[in-house]
C-alpha cells in the first residue's frame, strides 16, 4: 500500500489487514487493494483476516468491499474472517445481515484459533464445534446460515 492506511501484517502465517477508524467511499478502494495484497500473501492457505477492531464507521462501500473479498476468497477455496469487537460497526453488520455471511470474531486471537482448529480455510463443516460451520457471531450466539429460500427456517 502506498499510504499505509491498511497495513498487511503476517500473524501466525495468516495475513491480517488492519482497517482504519472509518471505511467509506473515499478509502474502500484502498481496502480492496489491501485485501487483494493479503490474499496474494496467503500463499495457498487462502485465509485472510480483516481486523476492524479500530473501525468506528463503515458505509455501504466498505460492506461491498468486504463482501466482494469474501466472495473472491471462497471461490478460490479460502475465506475472509472479520475481527469485530462489540462496537458500532457490528450493529451495521448485524442489521444488514453481513454478520451471517462473513465469519466474524470478537478478537484476532479467536479468529486465528478458529482457523487453526478448522483447517486451512477456517471452516469446520456443518457439525463443527460451535454449531453451523463452526462460526460464532461477534455477539457470542451461534451463527445460523440463511436458507436457500431466504426464509429463516430455524426461527421460532
Amino acid at each position: 500500500m502506498q499510504d499505509g492506511r491498511f497495513p498487511v501484517e503476517m500473524v501466525d502465517g495468516v495475513p491480517v489487514v488492519a482497517a482504519p477508524e472509518e471505511i467509506d467511499i473515499t478509502n474502500a478502494p484502498d481496502l480492496r487493494s489491501a485485501l487483494l495484497e493479503a490474499a496474494a500473501a496467503a500463499n495457498g492457505h487462502g485465509t485472510v483476516v480483516a481486523d476492524l477492531s479500530r473501525t468506528q464507521f463503515c458505509d455501504s462501500s466498505g460492506l461491498h468491499t468486504l463482501l466482494a473479498a469474501h466472495k473472491r476468497a471462497t471461490a478460490a477455496g479460502g475465506d475472509v474472517l472479520l475481527v469485530l469487537p462489540g462496537n458500532a460497526v457490528l450493529r451495521v453488520f448485524t442489521i444488514t445481515g453481513v454478520d451471517q455471511i462473513i465469519p466474524n470474531f470478537t478478537s484476532l486471537e479467536t479468529a486465528l484459533a478458529q482457523r487453526s482448529a478448522c483447517g486451512s480455510n477456517g471452516r469446520a463443516g456443518p457439525n463443527g464445534p460451535n454449531g453451523s460451520f463452526g462460526y460464532r457471531r461477534a455477539d457470542g450466539r451461534p451463527e445460523r446460515q440463511p436458507s436457500a429460500s431466504g426464509v429463516d427456517e430455524g426461527a421460532s
